[in-house]
C-alpha cells in the first residue's frame, strides 16, 4: 500500500479521514496537542510550524502523496491570535506544498468558503477572494502561496461540516444536541447560510481530489441553508425537544471575528467528478441510525 501523511490527525476532518483513507493506504497521521491511537494508523506528534521536524518527518515517512488538513481552524481564535494561527495556517502549509513539490507528490489542502464576503453567494472556484475575518484570509493567502509553490495542489474549499464525535473532536452538533436534550435555548442564525456535508463525505471529497485534481475545488454540499433551518432539521431527525430553539441573527451574537452571511459554495466542478454529497436530512438520517447502533453496543456490553 501508497503511504498517505495526514496532518492534523486529531481534529474532526483529519479523523474522519483516516478512516476512510486507511481502507486503501498506509495512513501516517500527526498530532501536535492531543494524543490520540487509531488502530491501523502510524500516529506521530509533530510541531508543523518548525520547518525541520516537517522535513525529518518527510524523509522518515516517504509519503506518496499528503493531505493537509491541521489548522487553527476557529475564527476567532485566529482574530485573537493572529501569529500563531499564522504561522500553521500559512506558514507550515507553504512549507508543505514545497516540500511535496521537491519530492513531486499530490498534495491536497483544506482551505475553507469563508476565503469569501458571503456578499454574492453561491461562489464558483475562480470568484474572487475577499475574506472578512483573519481566518479566511489566512487560508486565501495559503491557497495563492501553495498554488505557486506548486500548482500541482488541490486546494479544497471546505464547507460547515458536522457529524460523529470524534476521541479528540466534536463537530458543532454535539453541543447542539446536548443544549436541546437539557431543554435550554439555542440561539441559531437564520442570516448565515453555508452548503454543509457530513465529515465523512468531506473526507470522500479529499480524496477525490487528491487523485484528479490541481488548482482549486469546491467540496461543499448540495444545499444552501440557514444554521437554524439546520436546527430544525436536526431536530425532527434526532427528535429532540425542539422547546429550546429560538431563531436569531448575526447581529444579535458578540464575537471576535465578524462572519460573512452567506459563503454557500457552487460545487458542480466537484459533482461532475464524482463527488456525492447527500441532503442535510439523509447525512443526519445516517449519523442517527449510526447513534443508535453504538447505544445498542454499550447496552449490550455493559448487560455482559
Amino acid at each position: 500500500m501508497k503511504k498517505l501523511l495526514i496532518t492534523g490527525a486529531s481534529g474532526f476532518l483529519g479523523w474522519h479521514l483516516c478512516q476512510l483513507a486507511k481502507l486503501e493506504w498506509e495512513i501516517y497521521g500527526t498530532y501536535l496537542s492531543h494524543p490520540l491511537e487509531i488502530p491501523g494508523i502510524k500516529i506521530l506528534k509533530a510541531n508543523l510550524t518548525n520547518f525541520q521536524e516537517l522535513k525529518r518527518i518527510f524523509n522518515e515517512v516517504k509519503p506518496e502523496a499528503v493531505i493537509h488538513t491541521a489548522a487553527h481552524s476557529q475564527p476567532n481564535f485566529c482574530q485573537t491570535n493572529p501569529k500563531e494561527s499564522h504561522a500553521i495556517n500559512v506558514i507550515a502549509s507553504c512549507n508543505i506544498a514545497g516540500l511535496c513539490a521537491d519530492n513531486s507528490i499530490p498534495c491536497a489542502f483544506t482551505s475553507t468558503d469563508l476565503v469569501f464576503d458571503g456578499l454574492n453567494a453561491p461562489y464558483g472556484e475562480t470568484d474572487a477572494v475577499c475574506p472578512v475575518n483573519l481566518y479566511g484570509e489566512q487560508k486565501a493567502i495559503a491557497e495563492a502561496d501553495m498554488l505557486e509553490r506548486y500548482p500541482m495542489t488541490a486546494v479544497c474549499r471546505m464547507p460547515l461540516m458536522f457529524g460523529t464525535e470524534t476521541p479528540t473532536a466534536k463537530s458543532f452538533i454535539q453541543p447542539f444536541i446536548q443544549t436541546l436534550q437539557a431543554e435550554e435555548e439555542l440561539n441559531l442564525f437564520i442570516d448565515e447560510f453555508r452548503t454543509p456535508v457530513s465529515g465523512t463525505t468531506a473526507a470522500k471529497g479529499l480524496l477525490l481530489a487528491l487523485e484528479k485534481v490541481n488548482g482549486i475545488i469546491n467540496l461543499g454540499g448540495k444545499e444552501r441553508i440557514s444554521r437554524y433551518d439546520f436546527g430544525q432539521i436536526l431536530v425532527e431527525v434526532f427528535q429532540l425537544p425542539s422547546t429550546g430553539l429560538k431563531s436569531c441573527r448575526q447581529q444579535d451574537v458578540k464575537m471576535a471575528a465578524p462572519r460573512p452571511t452567506d459563503v454557500s459554495l457552487d460545487s458542480s466542478k466537484a459533482f461532475a467528478l464524482g463527488y456525492h454529497p447527500l441532503s442535510v436530512r439523509e447525512e443526519l438520517e445516517m449519523l442517527q441510525v449510526l447513534a443508535l447502533k453504538e447505544y445498542d453496543l454499550d447496552k449490550n456490553s455493559a448487560h455482559q
